[in-house]
């Protein structure tokens, strides 16, 4: 009876010091931090071209900008280099008539200073429901700070 009790007694030691420990530390950059700040600024890109077929924020997009910021899309050997304004005019068509839901799986930053390079896998989907993304592709951005935070300078992506 005595080692049953001890065993018990152990067991709920063992239960109370699992449950009262410390939850792991959460894995992303620190809000308030450079990292943060670089990772938050690629996801606002990707929260303004997703969503569904209609209007997006394109102001918002443009601020996300640095001056003399481009857009490139390689495709199949074909290079397009656009400035934001020639992709909201050349995009707009298609987000009127389509849904694209796309978001990062993977980012990874590089930071020296006052420039970042950031390497973010993304899956697109049709809908933001959908189990199955149609795509997969990969987008380097580069982000230099100026006085209003970090802003993007380029983004260069190929679809699988």
């Amino acid at each position: 009876m005595r080692v049953r009790v001890r065993l018990l007694s152990a067991f709920c030691l063992l239960t109370f010091a699992f449950c009262s420990s410390t939850p792991p530390a959460p894995t992303g950059p620190a809000p308030g931090s450079d990292e943060f700040t670089i990772q938050s600024t690629v996801l606002a890109v990707y929260n303004v071209i997703s969503g569904p077929a209609g209007r997006r924020d394109w102001d918002r997009f443009k601020e996300l900008f640095a001056p003399g910021g481009r857009l490139v899309a390689v495709s199949k050997g074909e290079v397009s280099v656009m400035t934001p304004d020639e992709y909201v005019t050349k995009s707009k068509p298609y987000f009127d008539a389509h849904a694209l839901f796309q978001r990062p799986v993977e980012t990874h930053v590089d930071r020296f200073k006052d420039v970042a390079h950031v390497t973010s896998r993304y899956e697109s989907r049709n809908a933001a429901s959908d189990e199955k993304p149609y795509a997969r592709g990969v987008s380097h951005a580069e982000l230099v700070r100026s006085g209003e935070g970090w802003r993007v300078l380029s983004i260069v992506w190929e679809e699988e």
